[in-house]
């Protein structure tokens, strides 16, 4: 069947027509023939079995039955009355039982005609009863293309109240069914059919819409979900081949004065054996004529940031600049301040360019960029400036890159003749899943130890009505010198009772925390950036013993000696983010504690995210939790979502498919990378069609 058959629009095919085209394309994004054969039902009801009356028990399981109605009769109720059918087969007899439609089944049912029937049964007054049951007379049913698992389509009130009900879904796509005479064409190649033993496509289509038992259905599912993960693997790889193969990379060989000399004189603490894995493999890129596009994760203080830094000084080495990009003003303050100590070392020349940079100081880096002599160059979005121009940018180092738009990315990249090498940081760990398939195009390094002397952050829960003894920890801790963190939410929606809470909490912990004892700052979104630094900066030194802040502290305050970090209204927080705000203490050597208070009324969601929270501190297990409670759209943020626009394969519980999708995309390209030997003929068809006519391609940046 060729592809444009399946382009027809909607209200071409038979039963449809305009208004339940429209009703099709607002409620279920069906526009056309292949839209509607992509419709997977979400579960199925198995009619393969056919009960006797005497096996019934009282399950209310739905079940069906043959036999024939030997008796009508109308009973009279409080309100209105009901039809009720005496209904017998060879072991017994029950009753059917309608409060609605009596003149309309009246005039339908013949008395003595075999029947099969379907629903849910009760017993009442020691007999079963069948309300409203689906009825076909058994002639009907032994022709009808309609299988014996039947299948539940998706649906909305809106389609369902219109008329257009699981039956009418059915019955059009028996009719698209007929009409394309199943023939769909084969989108997979024989190798691939044979060694995995997948069904052909049109036979998977017809067992997925009216599979006639157990096994063909699970073999159908496989062979489509299989198909749809191996075609967006493919698409991923295909792309990270051809970066190889097509974007030139700068060439760093050499590992010289700059890193050997860091390497062995300044380096602030031992490398874990994860930390040395990742540099090798990022030395191993350099190396290389291609562009390097790799994507570094590890969990909040497995330190990245010296990884980072070494990767900068092979560019150095090599005579090339470098930049490290971060989402926040706090943020690449940090990086700058952390990096300045190690650079002053090595007498290599850094700057920090920020919104709030002085002008006098922007034109002064900006030429200092052009002539190279200035080597690294550390900021936030202001390094996208057209203004800003490298003498010859070598790396570029993007941290939480999440959080920066594609074009923004991409603005980066256009600074040099040839892009820079890229390096992706990240602390919100990724499922391996995930992973695969939002950045399947990018090579991923993983830091999965703690730098040693690091103690586990030890994790409570607490509600409001705690609160006092909550207090007196907090005392007990600041007076062995600790600091602590108070973080409040403040979300868009409810941001105005947000910040009267914010404001109310900090009445009551100065009130708790009295001066001159005790010492409090506070830091939230509508101060000036001035006051925000003013407080942040007594905190570091330790002048404050309590910060309390909504949740710009979020990403990469470091302050070794707070040990104490007190989350309110954690059950407003997500997975990620309360893991993300524990990360901020933990930075020194002695024990810290993550306090996250609710009140009592929580759900059930809530609740899986607490226990999550006090039961594990590894960042990956909190991923895959939060990829379940979430799902993958949400997890990525929305810019990502059109990545998992998934129409029958699940990235959570179907990553064991995922992962044999993946070796089998790899396998094929490393055979055949442009897809033109005869035996993939069909898969490259498949896939210029996907390109064509499905743009879910442009989601990966």
């Amino acid at each position: 069947m060729n592809a444009h058959f399946l382009q027809t629009p909607i209200e071409y095919l038979k039963g449809v027509g305009p208004n339940r085209a429209d009703l099709l394309k607002k409620e279920l994004g069906i526009y056309t023939f292949q839209d509607l054969m992509h419709l997977f039902p979400n579960r199925y009801l198995d009619r393969t079995k056919y009960y006797k009356i005497k096996q019934l028990q009282p399950t209310q399981a739905e079940v069906q039955l043959v036999g024939k109605i030997i008796h009508l009769k109308t009973v009279e109720q409080k309100r209105g009355k009901r039809l009720v059918a005496t209904f017998v087969d060879a072991t017994g007899k029950m009753e059917l039982v309608w409060f609605r439609g009596h003149k309309w089944i009246r005039e339908r049912i013949k008395i003595n005609e075999p029947y099969v029937i379907f629903g849910k049964t009760i017993v009442f007054n020691g007999t079963f009863s069948m309300a409203h049951p689906e009825m076909e007379s058994l002639k009907d049913h032994e022709k009808s293309l309609r299988s014996a698992m039947q299948p539940i389509y998706p649906s909305t009130e809106k389609l369902s109240n219109s008329g257009i009900t699981n039956k009418v879904i059915g019955t059009l796509l028996e009719n698209l069914f007929l009409e394309s005479r199943n023939t769909f064409a084969e989108t997979l190649s024989k190798t691939l059919l044979e060694n995995f033993k997948l069904l052909p496509k049109n036979e998977a289509l017809l067992n997925i819409h009216f599979p006639k038992n157990q096994e063909l259905l699970a073999r159908a599912q496989y062979r489509l979900k299989f198909e749809e993960l191996f075609f967006i693997q493919l698409q991923l790889i295909r792309k990270n081949l051809i970066h190889k193969t097509k974007i030139k990379g700068y060439v760093f060989p050499k590992v010289g004065t700059y890193f050997n000399t860091f390497f062995k004189e300044h380096l602030p603490f031992q490398l874990t054996k994860a930390q040395k894995r990742v540099i090798k493999e990022i030395r191993h890129d350099l190396g290389q004529t291609s562009q390097m596009n790799r994507l570094l994760q590890g969990d909040v203080g497995s330190g990245k940031t010296i990884v980072a830094f070494m990767s900068m000084l092979i560019a150095l080495d090599n005579g090339f600049q470098a930049c490290l990009m971060a989402p926040t003003e706090i943020l690449s303050v940090q990086h700058y301040n952390n990096l300045f100590e190690l650079c002053k070392k090595l007498n290599i020349s850094i700057s920090l360019l920020t919104g709030s940079t002085k002008t006098s100081n922007r034109k002064e880096i900006h030429e200092n960029l052009e002539n190279g002599s200035l080597q690294i160059l550390i900021g936030t979005h202001a390094l996208l400036e057209d203004k800003v121009k490298f003498k010859n940018l070598g790396l570029a180092i993007v941290d939480e890159q999440h959080r920066f738009g594609v074009a923004q990315r991409s603005k980066l990249w256009h600074k040099n003749e040839w892009p820079p090498n890229v390096l992706i940081m990240t602390a919100t760990p990724i499922p391996r899943t995930l992973a695969m398939s939002v950045y399947g195009d990018l090579d991923v390094s993983v830091i999965d130890e703690l730098p040693p002397g690091r103690k586990d952050i030890k994790t409570v829960h607490r509600f409001d009505a705690n609160r006092l003894k909550v207090f007196r920890f907090l005392k007990d801790e600041i007076a062995k010198g600790r600091q602590v963190y108070i973080v409040y939410p403040l979300i868009q929606e409810s941001e105005a009772l947000d910040y009267k809470d914010l404001m109310d909490g900090y009445e009551s912990i100065v009130r708790e925390f009295p001066m001159p004892k005790y010492q409090v700052s506070i830091v939230h979104g509508q101060m000036k950036p001035a006051d925000k630094d003013y407080e942040m900066d007594r905190f570091v030194k330790g002048e404050t013993q309590i910060m309390v802040a909504t949740t710009v502290i979020e990403v990469g305050v470091n302050v070794p000696n707070a040990s104490v970090m007190v989350i309110e209204s954690a059950e407003r927080f997500g997975l990620s983010q309360l893991h993300q705000l524990r990360g901020r203490v933990g930075r020194g050597a002695e024990q810290s504690y993550c306090i996250l208070m609710t009140s009592h009324k929580l759900s059930d969601d809530a609740r899986t995210r607490l226990e999550t929270m006090v039961s594990t501190n590894d960042g990956f297990e909190i991923s895959e939790v939060d990829l379940k409670l979430r799902g993958p759209g949400d997890l990525m943020g929305t810019q990502q979502s059109g990545v998992l626009n998934l129409q029958i394969a699940d990235i959570i519980k179907d990553s064991q498919i995922l992962k044999i999708a993946r070796a089998a995309a790899v396998q094929t390209l490393k055979k055949d990378p442009s897809l033109s030997l005869p035996e993939n003929k069909l898969i490259k068809l498949a896939f210029q069609q996907l390109v064509k006519y499905k743009n879910i391609w442009n989601y990966i940046s």
